[in-house]
């Protein structure tokens, strides 16, 4: 009788589970490659999407070009006046003549002893009451009579006066000064007790001195008197704000001015190479030198994309066939290089702003409705900022959507084939366990076996 039992190594049960698991893994792999590969792409087209929201906030200040500063102005003696414009200010040139400073009333009292010596009266009441309207009271005890204490009471009412001491070798003095400028700041001044050595009205001076009148700025615009409270005149001149620094006369000349939609053009023109720049960066291809292997060439993520592509042939056309009222791109400084960049000079803008700024202007809009309309159809607009009043889901965010659609999906996939080649390979171990554990229980029976059968042929012999 012949029998035997084939052998089951633990090296050999490991290699054959190794197998199998790397065949269950092969497909799981795959998955993942392709996730890798979705993100990577989603990363592609966030870069060139954050460079396309950039363009379009830069495109925000062309909305509306109305509101774009187009004014310079020009003063003749800013020691004696400066001016600002907006929008509106008309072109001209406006002659400030006899120019007096509006000021605000200044009285300082008698020479008193120090800061901090008591005052001799007793305790008393100090009431301002201003021209303009207005008054403020402050009351002081005995123990708080000094011309410091004076003055921070009426500093602490914040009012229409302002309070000071002014200290020298032979004592000090209370200073009032109003607060504003003008002939409505012109403030009386009465007291009781201690206090009342500050009291002053133009018609009983009292102890206190006079330094300064309040009085109203005047001066001559363009031969018209014109008055102010303030230094500063804001409807003098419709758009014009100007301040007054010293008496004299100047000249305030208001021009055309292309600096503000030069800038904003100019903007626009490096976001708008920012976002050319970001699609070539993911669509280009860098063949492999002369003598290395052609594995060293490099391509971009969206290299063949139509999307991508398109979306730089859109931007570049939007310069390069920019035309409106007998202008074209290249006439405001806009063109496009040998490198497919936009460039932008400004020189040739502010002669194209000079000769015909209506005409200049409605280039400038047209542009920002062509250039919008690609940055929305690439990221999408709100209905708030669509030029067609309804909300635009652009065709990256939806490709990304996409993507992360399938990325899900890939995944709960993946994590399906894990589980079933888990188990597998549980049931497969399980199965050899169970042969080997077989294995050994034959073995032992074939030793006894030959033992027994051993035993009985020696018997019989």
């Amino acid at each position: 009788m012949t029998s035997s039992v084939s052998a089951l190594s633990s090296s050999a049960i490991t290699a054959q589970l190794t197998t199998v698991a790397q065949r269950l893994q092969a497909p799981i792999t795959n998955l993942q490659n392709e996730v890798t590969s979705d993100k990577a792409l989603i990363s592609a087209w966030g870069s060139i999407a954050g460079a396309m929201s950039s363009l379009s906030d830069s495109l925000g200040n062309l909305k509306d070009i109305s509101t774009i500063n187009s004014r310079a102005v020009i003063s003749s003696n800013t020691a004696t006046a400066t001016a600002t414009v907006d929008n509106t200010a008309a072109t001209g040139n406006y002659n400030l003549t006899n120019i007096a400073l509006a000021k605000g009333q200044e009285i300082y009292s008698g020479l008193l002893g120090s800061a901090n010596a008591t005052l001799s009266g007793g305790a008393g009441q100090l009431a301002i009451t201003l021209a303009g309207g207005g008054s403020e009271t402050i009351s002081l005890g005995s123990g708080s009579l000094t011309l410091n204490n004076v003055a921070a009471a009426i500093n602490h009412q914040a009012g229409g006066v302002k309070a000071s001491v002014i200290s020298s070798t032979g004592g000090a003095r209370l200073v009032l000064q109003s607060s504003g400028t003008g002939s409505g700041a012109a403030f009386s001044v009465s007291g009781t007790g201690a206090l009342a050595q500050f009291s002053y009205s133009s018609a009983t001076p009292g102890s206190e001195i006079l330094a300064r009148t309040a009085s109203n700025a005047t001066l001559s615009l363009n031969g018209v008197p014109v008055t102010s409270a303030t230094n500063t005149l804001d409807s003098a001149v419709a758009g014009v704000t100007i301040t007054l620094a010293g008496s004299g006369n100047a000249d305030i000349s208001i021009n055309s001015s292309p600096a503000g939609l030069s800038g904003d053009v100019s903007q626009v023109a490096t976001s708008l190479n920012a976002a050319l720049a970001a699609i070539s960066a993911q669509t280009k291809y860098i063949p492999a030198k002369t003598g290395a292997s052609a594995s060293s060439a490099q391509a971009g993520l969206l290299l063949g994309n139509f999307s991508a592509t398109n979306l730089r042939n859109k931007l570049m056309s939007s310069v390069s066939t920019l035309q409106a009222s007998g202008l074209s791109a290249n006439a405001i400084g806009l063109s496009i290089t040998s490198s497919g960049a936009v460039k932008f000079n400004s020189s040739s803008f502010s002669t194209a702003y000079a000769q015909n700024p209506d005409g200049v202007g409605k280039l400038i809009s047209k542009l920002y409705t062509s250039l919008h309309a690609i940055a929305a159809s690439a990221t999408g607009a709100s209905s708030a900022d669509s030029i067609t009043g309804t909300s635009v889901t652009g065709f990256i965010t939806a490709q990304t959507n996409s993507l992360n659609a399938s990325i899900n999906s890939i995944e709960q996939q993946i994590t399906l084939l894990t589980k079933q080649s888990s188990a597998t390979l549980r049931a497969l171990s399980a199965q050899y366990t169970s042969a080997v554990s077989k294995q050994s229980s034959a073995s032992v029976t074939k030793a006894y076996l030959s033992i027994f059968l051993g035993s009985s042929s020696k018997g019989s012999g």
